[in-house]
């Protein structure tokens, strides 16, 4: 008999598990095939179809075989610092921006490149703290509340560097905010820059929501620390395109070397993203008449559902961190502790087990969002309809739409009914 190899799994990795987000989306699916109805409230991808005239762009390119250049097509990268222009006023070279496999991939690279401590609040998106510890680098959580939102402030960031100012650190940026759906304005913007700019912290601006601020306007924080932030984006949330997997970083010039060393060791380990799908993403970035119409239905989608899950959420009693833009809500069900108790639920991945158990509905707990694991909080992806129709019908004409609740009802209804299951629930249990 032949004996195995004996394998030794760095530390870093051991017990290392599935990313929430994926395994709750598998999951979801084998409780969907064993014939259970199943509310997808759990990943958050979305609902929304890829624009037709991106697709169009992929099939005309499907014959595209060749290996690009690591740091991406030119023509792309050249397409993401105009969009970055057009969009926002920033003034990004297209020798700067660099290609990746999904954004996730990129900020990941950027760890394994950046010898820093990183910087997330808590609760922050799941990936961030895995890729940390993976590389074992350093992490500090940056305690937040709900008057600010849970999101950073300049007051705790300033409190964190002040313990030890010559540390090289990352802070992570992400708004709207994964699983908060919450902003920041320009002064909250300004006040943080200022912090960044002292110490001096490598900020990545996620702002692979940003499309998807309900107002229509998002303001980059590279606008206030243009020398010492990369904007990160990509096609999976505003485009509708996350299998796609196609994200992009764009550099300031006083960054142009991290920006080497990273594609370096990208073409090192995946080479280059698909060729098709970068010839396709060109004329994503390129945006045009359409794309704005696709956009301004999706905010018009989100924002009315996202109110809707948000005002349902605080009659039932949870406190609820008031969405701007994105398709998350963020939800402590503390205030009803003692009747959880009751019913021998004590933590946040009870919760969620038990109301999947007994509902159907499916979330994922705000301790893989980097919450205490006591807390009684969960993240809901308000996602689970048909995207396509939805944009087809909702009401309005020359980019102003509105989806009001008749509509939410005909064409989100699983989600809405999702919703009030997940509150009757709650409220039954007292």
């Amino acid at each position: 008999m032949t004996t195995p190899p004996h394998v030794h799994v760095n530390a870093n990795v051991r017990g290392l598990q599935a990313s929430a987000t994926i395994a709750i989306n598998e999951r979801s699916r084998a409780l969907q095939a064993a014939g259970r109805n199943i509310t997808r409230l759990g990943l958050g991808q979305s609902p929304f179809p890829v624009p037709e005239a991106v697709v169009e762009a992929l099939r005309a390119h499907a014959h595209e075989k060749d290996y690009l250049p690591a740091r991406g097509l030119p023509a792309l990268r050249q397409a993401v610092a105009d969009y970055l222009q057009r969009r926002q006023g920033l003034d990004f070279n297209a020798e700067h921006v660099l290609i990746g496999p999904g954004s996730k991939e990129l900020l990941f690279l950027t760890q394994l490149v950046y010898d820093g401590e990183l910087i997330i609040p808590a609760p922050s998106w799941v990936s961030y703290a895995p890729q940390a510890r993976i590389l074992g680098r350093r992490l500090t959580w940056l305690q937040t509340d709900p008057g600010s939102g849970r999101g950073v402030t300049a007051q705790r960031l300033e409190a964190i560097c002040r313990e030890d100012p010559e540390r090289a650190r990352l802070l992570i940026l992400n708004y709207p905010g994964n699983p908060t759906g919450t902003s920041y304005d320009a002064g909250q913007l300004e006040e943080i820059a200022d912090v960044a700019r002292r110490y001096p912290i490598l900020l990545v601006a996620d702002e692979i929501y940003g499309e998807l601020t309900f107002s229509g306007v998002h303001r980059s924080i590279a606008h206030h620390y243009p020398e010492g932030t990369i904007v990160s984006g990509g096609l999976s949330k505003w485009c509708g395109a996350g299998g796609w997997r196609l994200g992009a970083f764009a550099f300031p010039a006083t960054l142009a070397g991290l920006a080497d060393t990273m594609a370096a060791v990208a073409s090192e380990t995946f080479t280059s993203v698909s060729a098709p799908i970068q010839y396709a993403a060109v004329r994503a970035f390129q945006g045009g008449a359409d794309i704005d119409d696709y956009l301004a239905r999706s905010r018009a989608v989100l924002k009315g559902l996202l109110e809707f899950g948000w005002q349902a959420l605080r009659s039932a009693g949870a406190d609820v961190c008031q969405p701007r833009g994105g398709f998350y809500l963020f939800a402590d069900f503390a205030p009803h502790r003692d009747a959880l108790q009751r019913a021998g639920i004590d933590n946040a991945r009870s919760l969620c087990e038990r109301l999947l158990e007994d509902t159907g509905v499916a979330s994922l707990p705000g301790s893989d969002f980097g919450m205490p694991a006591s807390d009684l909080s969960l993240r809901l992806a308000l996602v689970d309809f048909d995207g396509a129709l939805a944009l087809a019908n909702v009401p309005g004409a020359g980019g102003s739409y509105v989806a009001d609740e008749a509509f939410l009802e005909r064409y989100c209804q699983p989600t809405v009914e999702g919703i009030r299951v997940l509150c009757r629930w709650v409220g039954g249990l007292g």
